[in-house]
């Protein structure tokens, strides 16, 4: 498995490693503790040796379970969680130190924990960003020995480089993906700047960039493919990274003419964005072992071409932008 640093935390991490938002089985399947730990040592065993989590993923549970893990192995493994969606409702007003703070705790506890590697707020709304105190909280943490760096998992672009003007802020976890390429234009070198680690969240439009959907495809009615197609229950990025399924359907069919047939169309979008040396990692989720295998293939592909690139540049500026160039992502 192939390393990248992770900003000024200066942890070394595999360039592919593991999202646990479906571990967490919030993709409309009950938490499975069995599942969980399969999912996670396979991940250990292909070379992952960064987990991320947060306290919401199965209300707890996908920490417990990877707690667990970290109990149950001798590899160096760094994790990070979040904190903060919790709060209802999620607005500014209900961020609060003392509630942040016993969420920390709450999660070194579900973890097993006495220090966790990296902490990262979970998507504030907007107004959090100019609320000095809430970033200084972490810095009081990291000093009692709580958390050992602190990040920010963003939904828009303005919020990253909001962000990144904390010098206490390490990471910026952020959607990027061949349907969201924005990040690229001009975040990915201001993090640089600031040696700020870059986690690519949500790389394969929530399974739309696997190739595998077609028009009939359904969901679980607990799945969030289902309910927040326009932003229902959460934001409305999260879900196919914005972009109407159907026209998403038809440019997927575009990209796939870009690439050899044989290879799964997933590992080859994990490659493109690990194309961008500004990524520190990205975190694919997995909901059974086999994915996490096929993800890993990723990190073994040559480079793109630079025809492939530009065919992917195109496909985005023609088909995927005319559709969100209106949102705030």
């Amino acid at each position: 498995m192939n390393k990248r640093r992770l900003g000024k935390t200066g942890f070394d991490i595999s360039e592919i490693s593991l999202g646990t938002w479906q571990v967490g089985g919030r993709w409309g399947s009950p938490f499975s503790h069995r599942n969980a730990d399969a999912v996670l040592n396979t991940a250990v065993d292909e070379g992952i040796n960064f987990i991320d989590t947060a306290d919401v993923y199965g209300d707890g549970e996908s920490e417990k379970a990877v707690g667990r893990l970290l109990r149950s192995r001798s590899e160096t493994i760094y994790v990070a969680t979040k904190c903060g969606r919790k709060l209802n409702p999620h607005i500014d007003a209900s961020y609060q130190v003392d509630v942040l703070r016993k969420f920390v705790e709450d999660s070194l506890k579900n973890m097993g924990l006495d220090t966790i590697d990296l902490i990262q707020l979970h998507c504030p709304p907007t107004e959090t960003y100019d609320r000095p105190e809430i970033f200084a909280l972490f810095d009081t943490l990291k000093k009692e020995g709580k958390i050992k760096h602190l990040g920010v998992s963003v939904e828009r672009v303005e919020e990253a480089l909001k962000a990144i003007e904390y010098d206490n802020v390490c990471t910026v976890q952020i959607i990027f993906n061949m349907f969201r390429q924005r990040p690229a234009e001009d975040f990915f070198a201001r993090a640089a700047q600031r040696d700020v680690g870059i986690i690519v969240r949500v790389p394969l439009a929530s399974g739309l960039l696997s190739g595998k959907f077609t028009i009939n495809t359904s969901f679980g009615k607990d799945d969030h493919r289902t309910f927040n197609r326009q932003g229902e229950a959460f934001d409305k990025g999260e879900t196919f990274s914005g972009v109407d399924y159907a026209q998403g359907l038809a440019a997927v069919e575009e990209i796939k003419k870009l690439f050899p047939a044989g290879q799964p169309l997933s590992t080859f979008a994990l490659r493109w964005i690990l194309m961008f040396s500004q990524v520190s990692t990205v975190i694919p989720g997995a909901s059974k072992p086999e994915q996490v295998q096929s993800n890993v293939q990723a990190t073994k592909l040559p480079a793109l071409t630079e025809e492939q690139m530009q065919g992917i540049r195109k496909i985005y500026r023609d088909r995927i932008w005319p559709l969100i160039a209106d949102e705030v992502w």
